[in-house]
């Protein structure tokens, strides 16, 4: 029980104790005989109890004798009986082993309050009140009721979070009838007992059985009743839901083939719904609506990828294509049997007001409403969004483009209603994209079985076309030759990354003509730039394209070329044409090398349309030979950082760094400057490996060469020797400056400890040399540094030894 609970439980028994015990010390009896029938019929009474619905509680019919008690008896002899009634019925055939705080409530807190305050209250009527017995018996039965169900229903209300008015109301307040049925039969015992005395009230003993059974067959009915709504409500929630799951798995299905679409269907619903609703659309068409915006792009799945994901302007061919995509969804809904019109909707959603749209080139109010609205909100998201092949547009940009559409393409009372709200709809749909988390599938799946479909394979057929002009054409063709095999040559004289790709950027240049030139190479699902070259040279070496995102990503994940696409679309490009020049056009090919797509060639041009197939022809005959050189100088590039770096730490390695130390000390000869080399050797190295494992040691020393990086300079050289021994190179640091450091990198060695270990279990040793103080030899300075680093941990190891030799006294002492 909580807190509050605890005090208003504590409260009521406490009064409850002290009214009866009151009670009880001016107890009297004017008929003792009367008292104890009374207090018999009452016991038994409380064994004929129900079971209340929706609660763990029980209810009899022993008020009768409360109400008979407080018009005949004394108020001690009342809340004996009230309590002792109370008592039995709360231990008597108990489902459940009594809880002692309940029973203390229940007899106390609940039956103690409620038969004072019923006896008072009929008392008080009483003596102001002659002759409206029956008026006053209902009263009193009122004041029990409430005094009897109030209070359990706060501690219900308290202990499960709930308004205590609705528990009064949902479990107490339908028995409220029979408390004033109990009331009647209470003054008809009355007024029999007034005339032939009160030993007649035993034959009460069958109206109690009565209306023991009345509330059993009320209680039973209410359950069936109860049981049989719950049915029909889980029923019809399960219909909803598993309605609602059907649409939801279906834009599902639409999100697999076009992953710009989800969160754009969620907005369109959020616009469109809003609009039908000002409108005055009924409710059928309203969940039409509703369904359609979700689903209008469920065509889509007719459509090939590559053209609905295809990061520039479509084909006629293409076109053709997309088209299809209204009448398949249509015929994709028509066979979910939907209660509402969806299929006409989504059949409808690319006619215009004027009727030049598709597919069946309706107009006017031809169109069905929810077609209007969805074609309307439709357009103003696309503009507003980013897509494959352009950039997003201002949300008030896109606002006025669908304007000076209205009468045309769209119905202008649409466009009127989504003018006068788009904004305020925007807020709607962005608080919808927050709250909704889209789940999408796992398309990386690769099927082994299965070598051929039984038709076989499609054969491709190469066509040539023939020029009017044949003699330029065989002259362009022998130079187009000769260039590229001397690009052929190129390409294979060098293993140089940088090498390869610039021989590459001059040769192309003789081919195709462009502004600017970039390869992209793939390293772990990124497309960095490798070559960039002319226009644009800042914005396009700054791209990171993830495979799958904009223009090259599109190429590298389908492996398909594209000509004269949007620079635009790609991630992070931000031209400003007072700045820099507008690239309006790209031509990119994917290089497919043995073990898959390596990067992206690609080439800008500001003039659109640029690119010709010619171009594209010329590069796909070179990219299967530039795939190989970048792939082969790719590993050229891996195996060399192989040899120099260190595997576990990643800092350069022993072979590394003397080449690096003989370079600077040459410079420190040449230019009269000096340098400080430091030795630092990890203490305690060997006591975790022998406590943890080895795994936990390589852990520390990553974590330790991590940290000896930042805390040293950017110009500093850190490498590692081996084991548990780095070196740093550090130019122009002179003894304090080295003395300041050697702390700094101490601290670093135990919070690295600490981290991985979680106590102080290591510590750094660092031994300096100075150039030219201690010579001008590599291999002397290195010596020199690591003689002096022992130093430093013999004295380690001595203050080490004299703090155990400390904690042994003190612990033989004690």
């Amino acid at each position: 029980m909580s807190t509050a609970t605890k005090i208003f439980v504590g409260a009521t028994v406490s009064l409850g104790m002290v009214v009866l015990c009151s009670a009880l010390w001016h107890w009297h009896s004017g008929d003792l005989t009367r008292f104890v029938c009374y207090l018999a019929i009452a016991i038994l009474a409380s064994a004929l109890k129900v079971q209340l619905p929706g609660i763990d509680g029980t209810m009899s019919v022993n008020f009768l004798f409360i109400l008979l008690g407080v018009m005949e008896l004394s108020l001690p002899e009342t809340l004996v009986i009230g309590c002792t009634a109370t008592l039995v019925q709360s231990l008597w055939n108990a489902r459940n082993r009594p809880d002692p705080i309940k029973v203390l409530f229940n007899v106390f807190g609940m039956m103690s309050n409620a038969s004072a305050v019923c006896y008072v209250s009929y008392h008080w009527l009483y003596s102001r009140m002659s002759g409206s017995r029956p008026l006053m018996l209902m009263i009193a039965a009122l004041v029990f009721f409430l005094a009897n169900t109030l209070p359990v229903s706060v501690v219900i209300a308290l202990t499960e979070n709930k308004s205590s008015r609705k528990v009064w109301s949902e479990c107490y307040f339908w028995s409220f009838p029979y408390y004033l049925v109990g009331a009647a039969a209470v003054g008809l015992v009355g007024i029999v007992n007034q005339r032939a005395g009160w030993q007649t009230s035993l034959l009460v003993l069958p109206v109690i059985y009565w209306v023991y059974r009345s509330y059993r067959l009320y209680l039973g009915r209410l359950e069936a009743e109860k049981e049989r709504v719950e049915i029909e409500k889980r029923h019809v929630e399960q219909i909803a839901s598993l309605n609602m799951r059907t649409i939801e798995a279906l834009a599902l299905a639409i999100e697999a083939k076009d992953h710009t679409t989800h969160t754009h269907l969620q907005r369109v619903r959020t616009y469109a719904v809003e609009i039908a609703k000002e409108l005055g659309l009924s409710t059928d068409e309203l969940e039409a609506l509703r369904a359609a915006a979700l689903l209008h792009d469920i065509g889509k799945l007719a459509v090939p990828e590559h053209i609905i994901n295809k990061p520039g302007r479509l084909t006629p061919e293409e076109f053709d294509k997309m088209k299809v995509h209204p009448l398949v969804g249509a015929e994709i809904l028509e066979r979910v049997a939907f209660p509402y019109p969806v299929a006409p909707i989504v059949r409808s959603h690319h006619e215009r007001w004027d009727g030049s749209g598709y597919p069946a080139g309706l107009s006017g109010t031809e169109i069905p409403i929810g077609a209007r609205i969805l074609s309307v909100v439709d357009c103003l998201d696309a503009m507003a969004s980013d897509r494959q092949y352009r950039p997003a547009m201002p949300l008030d940009t896109a606002m006025d483009r669908v304007k000076e559409k209205a009468g045309t393409w769209f119905d202008p009372t649409v466009v009127a209603v989504l003018e006068r709200r788009y904004k305020e709809l925007e807020h709607l749909a962005q608080r919808s994209d927050d709250e909704f988390t889209p789940s999408g599938f796992t398309a990386e799946v690769r099927v082994e079985r299965g070598l051929a479909p039984a038709a076989g394979f499609e054969r491709t057929h190469d066509h040539s076309q023939s020029e009017s002009d044949f003699l330029t054409s065989i002259a362009s063709a022998r130079q187009e030759a000769q260039a590229m095999f001397d690009l052929s040559q190129d390409l294979g004289n060098s293993l140089s990354l940088s090498e390869t790709l610039s021989v590459l950027s001059m040769r192309l240049r003789k081919l195709i003509p462009y502004d600017s030139i970039a390869v992209f190479v793939n390293r772990n699902g990124w497309l960095l730039p490798e070559l960039v070259s002319g226009e644009n040279f800042r914005v396009l070496s700054s791209l990171k394209i993830r495979v799958g995102e904009g223009l090259c990503g599109w190429v590298a994940e389908n492996c398909k070329p594209i000509v004269n696409g949007n620079p635009q679309v790609e991630v992070g490009y931000a031209a400003d044409p007072d700045k820099r020049a507008l690239l309006s056009s790209a031509v990119a090919v994917p290089l497919q090398g043995l073990n898959g797509v390596v990067g992206v060639l690609a080439m800008y041009h500001s003039t659109p349309d640029a690119f010709t197939p010619d171009h594209l022809r010329v590069l796909l005959a070179v990219a299967s030979k530039v795939a190989i050189s970048v792939e082969n100088a790719l590993k050229y590039q891996q195996a060399e950082s192989s040899a120099t770096t260190d595997f576990l730490t990643g800092l350069p390695n022993a072979r590394s760094l003397f080449v690096h130390l003989a370079q600077e000390v040459a410079r420190c000869r040449r230019m009269k400057t000096s340098l400080a080399v430091m030795v630092c050797d990890i203490d305690g190295l060997k006591k975790i490996n022998d406590s943890f494992g080895h795994l936990e040691g390589d852990k520390l020393l990553r974590e330790f060469s991590t940290r000896l990086r930042d805390a040293c300079r950017g110009y500093d050289y850190v490498a590692r020797m081996g084991g548990d021994e780095f070196v740093i190179t550090a130019p122009g640091l002179t003894p304090e400056a080295a003395e300041e450091k050697s702390v700094r990198l101490n601290q670093a060695a135990i919070d690295a400890g600490r981290h991985i270990c979680g106590q102080d279990m290591i510590s750094l040793s660092v031994g300096t040399a100075f150039c030219p103080e201690d010579g001008y030899d590599v291999e002397a300075l290195l010596a020199k540094a690591d003689h002096r680093m022992y130093s430093v941990k013999q004295v380690h190891h001595a203050q080490r030894e004299a703090g155990s030799h400390s904690l042994a006294q003190g612990a033989s002492g004690k």
